[in-house]
């Protein structure tokens, strides 16, 4: 019997620590470890203080050789470690070494269930299916972001009822702001990149319409956006300047009066029965530890299988934060194409770190480290487990359209705030985070649940969060029957459910576009 401090769980069921391949040679604490326990499982004593989620050795580690969790490599031995021992950022190191990229060995055939789920979703009449029902206020720099948020303001439900009083069915008005927009190379990748978010958001279904304020000179002119992406004005999508308005406070009025003349229709939406097959989830993982890859993730995974057999899409992104695990990926690409276009988005990366000096193993955070991850590697082969086991059907650019039915790969930065903008850029009309530090965030105009990986955190959190996964490491549920919870909450939440982070408030300040390339 092993003489541990076990979490909450049938103790007699419930081991001190977690084996996730029998090839591995560390396993990972469900609670803290002092020195002395026996782990009857592993046959070792534990030498040290191991903190939960960290990982101890299993046997004998000499310098230089490979340390593996999921079976895979995650980092080397900076020194001898002895069996017992902790396992991270003082004795565990980055080394380059070889991976093969095989394509498509593990690609399948999807089995679609024969009756798909619905939901209640909202259907636009150009067809488009949306899952709130929000009007936006966009900015073409950030010139413009003080006028944009104080129409916005007009219309808070908090601290001025009566301006959406008479429209139930909307679900607010909202500013997305940024602080770019200008000083950038009108011909350049940055600008391009920015016009493609903002037009992603435009058109996102979410918006039942959408003004576009501006401030007049800027490099990134409304029109040249407009044209860029084949959009026009009409009565759901609108768009002027402070310069031609006479100024800010002529702005904010003629916003308010445009935003005003345009709930009447936004009103008029009703709920009905539609298929899972129009919902695209963002998946997202931020302040990640050492239980995200054991928990939440693959959780989320086995929702996002499920997701895909009735029909729908789901995108996996942060290609900093699948780095080393690419190669499980492109095992699953449907094609070799799709193989080769995930791994010409690394070597980007790769170059583009070179040019910044930078190093993809700078990614992982204090809070991530303090959570018992150690190295990218690590990290990436825990992220990737929120893709689950469906094929990769497409890779894409940051906030590019995605239209492929599956799963698709979005090339994006790690940061959460940034890459679920592409995201919802892309068409995302849910957005599923997982976390286990705590991560404070939200997503406009698409509702993000928050998954949180371990118990200590959703008792901490509650407020916070939308499920603990935490069950998963206590030994009190498995990976698939949270898989289902989640699956059942992505419907719930596409009907109309509201999010704690919607309930918050969240979601203007985290439209983050990508900023790249010299600002002059």
């Amino acid at each position: 019997m092993e003489t541990t401090q076990t979490p909450p769980g049938p103790a007699s069921l419930v081991s001190a620590t977690i084996r996730l391949h029998q090839a591995d040679n560390v396993v990972i604490a469900r609670a803290q470890l002092v020195t002395g326990m026996w782990l009857a499982a592993e046959g070792i004593n534990v030498s040290g203080l191991i903190p939960p989620g960290h990982k101890i050795a299993t046997s004998r580690i000499q310098a230089g050789h490979a340390v593996r969790r999921y079976g895979q490599i995650i980092g080397f031995a900076a020194q001898d470690i002895d069996p017992g021992q902790h396992v991270h950022t003082h004795n565990l190191k980055m080394i380059d070494f070889a991976r093969e990229h095989t394509f498509c060995a593990d690609a399948k055939s999807t089995r679609f269930v024969e009756q798909p789920a619905t939901f209640m979703g909202i259907l636009r009449p150009d067809g488009r299916v949306a899952t709130r029902n929000y009007i936006g206020i966009l900015t073409s720099v950030n010139c413009s972001a003080t006028a944009a948020r104080a129409i916005a303001d007009h219309f808070r439900r908090d601290t001025n009822p009566q301006a959406l009083a008479n429209y139930p069915n909307v679900d607010g008005v909202i500013a997305l702001t940024h602080g770019i927009g200008c000083g950038v190379d009108p011909e350049g990748e940055a600008l391009a990149l920015l016009r493609r978010t903002l037009a992603g958001y435009a058109r996102h279904p979410n918006f039942a319409s959408a003004l576009l304020v501006g401030l007049g000179c800027e490099t990134n002119q409304i029109d040249g956006l407009l044209n860029a992406h084949g959009m026009s004005e009409g009565k759901n999508l609108r768009s002027f300047t402070i310069q031609d308005s006479g100024g800010t406070r002529k702005t904010v009025e003629k916003g308010i009066a445009i935003v005003e003349a345009m709930l009447a229709e936004a009103n008029t939406v009703a709920r009905q029965p539609l298929p899972v097959s129009h919902l695209v989830v963002g998946l997202q993982c931020g302040g990640s530890d050492g239980y995200s890859g054991i928990t939440a993730n693959p959780a989320l995974g086995a929702a996002v299988d499920r997701l895909v057999q009735h029909g729908g899409s789901a995108i996996l992104s942060e290609t900093p934060e699948i780095y080393g695990a690419e190669h499980l990926l492109t095992r699953r690409a449907s094609t070799p194409a799709i193989g080769d276009k995930l791994l010409a988005r690394v070597r980007w990366w790769e170059d583009y770190c070179v040019r910044q000096n930078a190093e993809m193993n700078n990614n992982p955070s204090a809070g991530n480290k303090a959570g018992g991850l150690t190295t990218i590697l690590e990290k990436s082969l825990g992220a990737v487990a929120k893709s689950g086991s469906t094929n990769l059907v497409d890779v894409v650019e940051y906030a590019a359209a995605v239209t492929a039915k599956g799963l698709t790969f979005m090339d994006t930065p790690g940061y959460d705030p940034v890459s679920a903008t592409g995201q919802v850029a892309g068409g995302a009309n849910v957005i599923c985070f997982t976390t286990g530090r705590g991560s404070a965030y939200g997503c406009a105009p698409s509702p993000s649940l928050k998954l949180a990986t371990n118990s200590g955190l959703w008792q901490r959190q509650k407020d916070d969060m939308d499920l603990n996964c935490g069950g998963i490491a206590d030994g009190t549920t498995d990976v698939d029957t949270v898989g289902e919870q989640i699956f059942r909450m992505i419907i719930d939440v596409a009907s109309g459910t509201r999010t704690k982070s919607e309930i918050h408030g969240y979601g203007q300040n985290e439209f983050v576009p990508w900023q790249i390339g010299a600002v002059m």
